[in-house]
């Protein structure tokens, strides 16, 4: 069976490493916001190249405190892409602001900067864009977008640790990056954390207090805060992980390289551009017979997986807050098929999916 991921497979490397970080936080006694969040801080933002990175519970509380930050008014208006994991959407509705959805390009399934201005309007103050996949959006053309409009801009990392639009690396672009450290991702903790990068001490500082309670000194609350702190033993095990991300990453570009080169032409592949240096924490393909190739793929014991079968816009969730139609979001999740990637994979594994997807 060549499994879509295995957790277990993936962390193999480096447990011996995980298990001594593991016994020396246990003797520290200190567990919470100690130096190792410090330590991940200051080589996550070394790693990026921002000014300052800020560690938290979950790559939610990212998005989340990212638009809390601003203080925008109740109802104010958020750009999105209508493909997105709904993740981003809630980060938005928490905030007692409103979701535009704006359609991705069908070609990168990012959002597609042609279609942003349409939807701004007096009332709109961020663009939140995604790097789904594990490439980059068309950075240049948004971040102009965001300086004519007076908008903020913010990007969700989550799916794109290390990619660059044009040598530029995903989270510098804007006002704020928001990075997921979910365990599967192409930078993956044991839990669930995240970050917050940005070049705006301010705004920095602001978040150090917002993930505590509101508070920097204790038992004095300046803000109405919640509780989000990267906890002690993630950010040491993700320091170790990232000290081998690059590693990582070359050898899931070398897989893609495989799959792109050895599927056949009736199989939609990602997209491959020269400004875009794509690090593929999926690597996903479109058939018009996705269920059926999917079924395929398993009865020759391949596992894969849909990132996303359902659109925000059809969630039950959802109902009441999004409106409208989304044609090219819906073609999107009703053929999407996500392949074997993971670190622990072999190029003949990725052979073999080849080989089973061409005889379908």
């Amino acid at each position: 069976m060549i499994e879509y991921e295995n957790l277990g497979r993936l962390n193999r490397p480096f447990f011996e490493e995980y298990k001594e970080k593991f016994s020396n936080i246990l003797e520290s006694g200190w567990y919470i916001l100690g130096q190792n969040v410090v330590s991940f801080e200051k080589a996550f933002s070394e790693y990026l190249g921002s000014h300052e990175c800020v560690g938290l519970a979950s790559g939610l509380d990212a998005l989340n405190l990212s638009l809390r930050c601003f203080d925008f008014k109740p109802g104010a208006e958020v750009i999105v892409p209508s493909n997105t994991y709904i993740a981003t959407i809630l980060s938005i509705i928490q905030n007692n602001l409103t979701p535009v959805l704006v359609e991705p390009d069908i070609n990168t399934y990012n959002i597609d900067p042609k279609k942003i201005e349409e939807k701004i309007t007096p009332n709109t103050r961020a663009i939140m864009v995604v790097h789904l996949y594990g490439k980059c959006c068309q950075m240049d053309e948004i971040v102009e977008i965001c300086k004519r409009n007076d908008l903020r801009l913010i990007e969700d990392c989550a799916q794109s640790h290390g990619a660059m639009f044009k040598g530029k690396i995903s989270g510098t672009f804007g006002d704020f990056g928001a990075h997921s450290f979910y365990p599967t991702k192409n930078l993956g903790a044991l839990g669930d954390a995240g970050a917050i990068t940005t070049d705006i001490p301010e705004l920095a500082e602001k978040v150090r207090f917002l993930r505590n309670y509101g508070s920097k000194v204790k038992y004095f609350n300046e803000y109405v805060g919640l509780n989000s702190r990267l906890d002690e033993i993630q950010a040491g095990f993700l320091l170790i992980k990232l000290r081998s991300l690059e590693k990582l990453t070359q050898h899931k570009r070398n897989l893609a390289n495989i799959y792109l080169a050895n599927l056949k032409s009736d199989i939609i592949k990602p997209r491959v551009e020269e400004d875009f240096y794509d690090v593929y924490h999926i690597f996903n393909i479109r058939h018009t017979k996705r269920d059926l190739l999917r079924e395929y793929l398993l009865k020759h014991e391949i596992k894969t997986e849909i990132h996303y079968p359902v659109p925000p816009h059809k969630q039950k969730a959802m109902e009441g807050i999004i409106s409208g139609n989304y044609p090219v979001s819906e073609e999107i999740h009703s053929t999407t098929l996500s392949l074997p990637i993971s670190s622990f994979h072999t190029p003949d594994d990725v052979l073999k999916v080849s080989e089973v997807i061409n005889s379908f």
